[in-house]
Order: C-alpha cells, then sequence, then structure tokens
C-alpha cells in the first residue's frame, strides 16, 4: 500500500487532520517556520541583487532531520501549511530544507479543518504558487530592511531598545495624529432645547425636540438665543401638525472578516486584537470536544472577505428554516461593498457546522473561547436572515413660529436581532409613543428642558478603532493587524487605557524623529500604495526583485542623511535639584514603562526612586502651589498639585495662571486658543501672538 506524508504547521492540528484520513496517511507538524532571515544581520544580499541569505532556524535542525526521514518512506509528500501567502512561504521553505523531489511533493490548502475539506483538498493538490511566495518573502525583506537600517539609527539618535517598521511606524503616526487633533481642538457652545408636554388621559409626559422653524433647522449656540426663543413660545398654543407613520429595515451584518472580528470581540468581549486571534487560531484547530473528540469549529480565521460557500450558506437557511422559521431566512445574501484591497482567497470566518450551537459545545471550552465561538456563530447565522422591521412614527408640533419634533420606533419583525446585535446597539433602545397621536391634537404645555452643551473633540484610537481605520486605509492586512498593534505597546511607544490609546513621551520623541528622517516610512499614501504593490506581486503581475529594487536605493539614501544630519534627542539621565533624602546625592530622571521618575544616581548601593513632577510654571487653583505635569500609570499626561495628596487639584488640559473674566475660574490651553476649564462657563478666547 502507497504511504502519504501530510505536513501541517501547528500540532494541535495533527490529531485533527489525522482522524480524517486512512492509515495509510502520516500526519507531521512544522512548528511554523522552518528557514527564516539570520537575527545576527540583516541577511539580504544587497549587491547580488538583493538575494535573501535563508539559514535553518535555532532548534529545528532536529524537527527537520526527523521530517526528512518520514518524508523518504513516503510515496507522495502533502505539504498542508496554512491557506495563505505565509503558509506558501512555509511550504516552500519546507521543500527546500527537506529536498523534496517536485514529482512527490504537492501543496494542499483547506478553509476548515472538516473531514469533507481535507478530503477534498487532497483531490485538488497542486503546485506551489510561487507568486505567493514571492509575495511574502518581498514583504519579509522590505520589513528587515526597515527595520535593520532605521532601528540602529534611533538607538544613536534617542537610546538602544527602540525599532521601527514598515506598518508599526505608520500605525504610531496614525495615532500621533489623532492626539494632535485632540489636543488642538477647540470645543464649541451649542443648547438643546427640549419642551415637555402632557397628553390627555395619560401618565407618562410627551418629550419634543426643537427643530427650527417650518423649513428651517435652526441650531441654538448660546444662553441668550435659547432664551430668546423660550421668551418668543411664552403663552402660544402647541398642536400637533403632521403625523407620519412609516417602516424602515434593518439590514442583517455580513459576516466576519478578520476586521470585522476583532472590533466586535474588543467592543462586546473586551478582548484585545492579540487575544481574540490566539483563541481563534485555538477554535480553527481543533478543541477536544466531549463525544466527539478533537474537532475544528471555525473556517480559517485571516481572511478578509465576507464570501460564503454555497455548502454552509444551504446549511445555515435550512437551520434556520428549522429552528425559527422559514420566515426567518433571508431571501438573498447581503453583499459586501467593493473594496480594492479585499483578497477573495477565503471565505469570511464562520463555524465549520452551523448544527453545533455554542449550547452544545459550551462545557467542552474555557470561557473565553465560549464566547469567542458564540460571537462567530451569532454573527453568522444572522447574516442569513432577513432584515429587522421597524414600525416608526414622525410627529410635527407647531408652536407659534416653531416646531418640534418627536420620532418614535418599535419593533415589528425582529428579523436577524432575535439571534444577533452588534455590541454598539445593546444599549440603544426603542423610543415608543403611549398612544396615538393624531394630527390636529391639542397638547398641554408643561416646561421647557434646556441643556447647555460642547462639541466634543475626536475620540482617542482604542485597538478596534485603529484597526478600522488601518483597513480602510489599506494599511498592513489581516495577519498584521494584532502583531502591530502589539509591538507598539510592548516597545511603550503606545500606552492602553481603557481600551483606548495613548501616546507616550517615548513614542512622542520616535514618532517626532520618523517624520523627519523617513517621511515616505510613515507616510499613509506611500504605505497603502506599497500594499497594493505587494499584492499584485501575489497575483503574478508585478515581479518582486522590481519593488525591492525601487524601495531600497531611497531608504539607504534616508538612512545615511539621518545618521549625518539628524541631532541626538537622547532620553539620558537629568540631574535635578532634588536631593536624595537616603544619601545626599541629586537625583536624576530615568525612563521606565511608564515615563520618567525619579532616581538616585547611587544605584546599586541606594535603591531610592519617586516620581518625578516637572513644573509648568503655574500657580495651583486651590492651594497656590506648583502645578506639575503627573503620569498616570498607563502613561497618560494630567496636570495636578505638587502638594497632593493633600491637595486634590487635577485637569487633563494644561493649565495657565490667568483666571477666567467671565466667572473667575481657571483657564486652560486648547491649541491656540486659551477656555475657561468649567464647561458650564463656554468662556474660550484666542491667544495672543
Amino acid at each position: 500500500m502507497a504511504k502519504y506524508l501530510v505536513i501541517v504547521e501547528s500540532p494541535a492540528k495533527v490529531k485533527t487532520v489525522k482522524k480524517f484520513l486512512g492509515s495509510n496517511y502520516e500526519v507531521a507538524a512544522s512548528n511554523g517556520h522552518v528557514r527564516d532571515l539570520p537575527k545576527s544581520q540583516m541577511g539580504i544580499d544587497i549587491e547580488n541583487d538583493y538575494e535573501p541569505k535563508y539559514i535553518t532556524i535555532r532548534g529545528k535542525g532536529e524537527l527537520l532531520a526527523s521530517l526528512r526521514k518520514e518524508a523518504k518512506k513516503a510515496d507522495k509528500v502533502y505539504l498542508a501549511t496554512d491557506p495563505d501567502r505565509e503558509g506558501e512561504a512555509i511550504s516552500w521553505h519546507l521543500a527546500t530544507a527537506l529536498k523534496l523531489d517536485e514529482k512527490k511533493m504537492r501543496r494542499i490548502t483547506f478553509n476548515e479543518i472538516t473531514k469533507s475539506a481535507v478530503k477534498e483538498s487532497i483531490k485538488h493538490a497542486r503546485d506551489i504558487d510561487m507568486n505567493l511566495v514571492d509575495e511574502q518573502q518581498t514583504r519579509r525583506i522590505l520589513d528587515r530592511m526597515v527595520g535593520y537600517r532605521i532601528s540602529p539609527v534611533l538607538w544613536k539618535k534617542i537610546k538602544r531598545g527602540l525599532s521601527a517598521g514598515r506598518v508599526q511606524s505608520v500605525a504610531l503616526r496614525i495615532i500621533a495624529d489623532r492626539e494632535e487633533e485632540i489636543n488642538a481642538f477647540i470645543p464649541e457652545e451649542y443648547w438643546s432645547l427640549d419642551a415637555v408636554f402632557k397628553i390627555p388621559g395619560e401618565k407618562k409626559p410627551l418629550v419634543a425636540k426643537f427643530y427650527g422653524k417650518e423649513k428651517e433647522k435652526m441650531t441654538i449656540s448660546s444662553k441668550e438665543e435659547v432664551e430668546k426663543i423660550m421668551k418668543e413660545l411664552e403663552g402660544v398654543s402647541y398642536q400637533v401638525s403632521e403625523v407620519k407613520k412609516g417602516e424602515r429595515s434593518k439590514k442583517a451584518p455580513l459576516p466576519f472578516t478578520t476586521s470585522t472580528l476583532q472590533q466586535e470581540a474588543s467592543k462586546a468581549l473586551n478582548f484585545s486584537t492579540q487575544k481574540t486571534m490566539r483563541l481563534a487560531q485555538q477554535l480553527y484547530e481543533g478543541v477536544d470536544i466531549k463525544g466527539q473528540g478533537t474537532v475544528a469549529l471555525i473556517s480559517y480565521l485571516r481572511t478578509d472577505s465576507t464570501r460564503i460557500s454555497e455548502e454552509a450558506d444551504a446549511m445555515a437557511r435550512s437551520f434556520i428554516g428549522e429552528h425559527y422559521g422559514e420566515n426567518y431566512v433571508a431571501v438573498q445574501e447581503s453583499k459586501q461593498k467593493e473594496n480594492k484591497n479585499v483578497q477573495d482567497a477565503h471565505e469570511a470566518i464562520r463555524p465549520t457546522d452551523v448544527s453545533r450551537m455554542p449550547a452544545i459545545v459550551k462545557e467542552s471550552l474555557s470561557r473565553d473561547q465560549f464566547r469567542l465561538y458564540q460571537l462567530i456563530w451569532k454573527r453568522f447565522v444572522a447574516s442569513r436572515m432577513q432584515p429587522a422591521v421597524y414600525e416608526t412614527t414622525s410627529v410635527k408640533i407647531s408652536g407659534g413660529e416653531y416646531l418640534f419634533t418627536v420620532a418614535a420606533s418599535k419593533i415589528k419583525f425582529d428579523g436577524f436581532m432575535s439571534v444577533y446585535v452588534q455590541a454598539d446597539e445593546e444599549k440603544a433602545q426603542n423610543n415608543t409613543l403611549v398612544r396615538s397621536i393624531d394630527k390636529d391634537t391639542v397638547l398641554d404645555f408643561q416646561e421647557f428642558d434646556e441643556q447647555q452643551h460642547f462639541t466634543q473633540p475626536p475620540a482617542h484610537y482604542t485597538e478596534a478603532s485603529l484597526v478600522k481605520t488601518m483597513e480602510e486605509l489599506g494599511i498592513g492586512r489581516p495577519s498584521t493587524y494584532a502583531p502591530t498593534i502589539t509591538t507598539i505597546i510592548a516597545r511603550r511607544y503606545v500606552a492602553k487605557e481603557n481600551k483606548n490609546l495613548y501616546m507616550t513621551e517615548l513614542g512622542e520623541v520616535v514618532n517626532q524623529m520618523m517624520k523627519e528622517a523617513f517621511p515616505s516610512i510613515v507616510d499613509v499614501n506611500f504605505t497603502a500604495t506599497m500594499e497594493d504593490l505587494l499584492d499584485k506581486v501575489g497575483d503574478g503581475t508585478v515581479d518582486w526583485k522590481v519593488v525591492v529594487r525601487n524601495f531600497y536605493p531611497d531608504l539607504d539614501e534616508s538612512v545615511k542623511e539621518a545618521e549625518k544630519n539628524l541631532e541626538e534627542v537622547k532620553l539620558e539621565d537629568e540631574v535635578t535639584d532634588v536631593i536624595c533624602e537616603n544619601c545626599g546625592r541629586n537625583m536624576v530622571i530615568k525612563y521606565g514603562p511608564h515615563g520618567r521618575f525619579l532616581a538616585c544616581p547611587g544605584f546599586p548601593e541606594c535603591r531610592n526612586t519617586k516620581p518625578y513632577l516637572e513644573k509648568i510654571g503655574v500657580k495651583c487653583p486651590k492651594c497656590g502651589k506648583e502645578v506639575v505635569l503627573r503620569k498616570t500609570k498607563k502613561g497618560r499626561k494630567y496636570y495636578g498639585c505638587e502638594d497632593n495628596p493633600e491637595c486634590d487639584f487635577m485637569s487633563w488640559a494644561k493649565p495657565i495662571n490667568e483666571k477666567c473674566p467671565k466667572c473667575g475660574g481657571y483657564m486652560v490651553e486648547k491649541g491656540n486658543k486659551k477656555a475657561c476649564a468649567d464647561e458650564q462657563c463656554g468662556y474660550v478666547e484666542v491667544k495672543e501672538k
């Protein structure tokens, strides 16, 4: 009998795949990559047309020897690494390292680890796709060039241990730009005006929002304006001038891509992108299910397509019809908006068997595995269901020359929402009218409710919103979002606090230097164009050497210029006038994971440390002592009194010594303006140049 060897990437897959194949098949794992560029040098022969110098990864020699032995015994070797460019490259490296005969070696891929998918893949065995291999090689080479040429510049000009990256540095720039927007934001005052009415025969009052005049929607910008409107409405009668009833439908969501899964898991489950990918990998590779053995629960997790196979679609529709009713089955599937960046090689992320409901496997999964599987299962089932239908009512109320409006809705048919509601919609409640209101109904006015508001700055990025932005801008690909974010947090360029991402001082210094010395590397458009070029290498329309030849000379020139002309911004120890109470030395400023702190220079004999308090030349509005710049444990800047905890003064915006001419409170800087710290006061003025 013929003997076959199947090589997968992960040991976790071995058991799952082996049970689908007969006794003639041996299944082994490569444990990921077996060859890579050396760590001790860039590993690219610049003089020899950028040829990469691959070496066997340390510790993989014994594994390769074992695989080589198994491969010799086999009549055919199937390379079954992951179905993406990284997996294609691993297969190529395996074929090279094992010196596999081309006639003996075949490449197979499966989008899900199920019996039918694995057996079908062997029927469609093929050659290694060298275009995909070249794309992976090009990405690896460019990343290596950026990292190994620019990082030493950062070590020399700032401090050792820093790093730059082709995608990582752009992601940092995106966060930095948002921080600048937030810091420069000037809040603008506006008011809302609600009218409260009593409806005859009803206990619950009706609250209507100010609209404006019949053909003119009005924005109320000041207290004077709102008081003028209320004055003009004194004594007028109110009646319903229009009632419109209608319906609106809400479409079912598309099944998950890598990006949308990361975003929704962050919002709904509070998972980091890294945690989401780790759990999804476990669900894809296989989990021991009671009574079923090792079972792969979801399809491949790295994808930017929302496409679903005909078989999976049919199974989902049949399941919905049986469990929810035929009226819940979608007439046709929702389509993904056209996006030039979408690579349609894989299906969307979905359960491998829709009949394997979350409750059935709950006992066999960890809490977090279950929560993620349930999210994926619900989203997929919902994607094959009918839209939800709302009954809407829109009411206009006339008072003098002004209009107030009431909008209400209630669910008429829950459709897909019987299974799944997105995290950011869960808190939204239906606004329903207590009774039917007819045109010309006269309402009994009770009171006005006027409220002052201020426009808010753009939100800080979260992991979820950063992934969304990177995807929209074409920066990175599904496999790179999580490691990119993990890296900039691990490098302490960015701090994560309550889901929000904040620039640290170190991150600001690195980003500023990258913008100055390597503007194209941190340019969003340049990076997005490069991603498109790399995709073209993958589909065989661009030669990978051309991309590298065009990229490296400019990088080399920029590095040489930076080494020669860029000023050092070393974060060196700065001596202060603070005396160490233990040994009498002048304490110095050190840099740690959370920014600056004071340390005794007598270390290790004296280990005294204390928080660093940077005075800003402003007196505390509460006690008159000095205001200092502080940082939270996660690295976010704020201003507080040096006498903390005795004085609890604290401000996120930088205070100034001037008093507010309107209310007498303290003022803060807001970009090129200064404003009263009390938002209720709302005083703002442009700073003198």
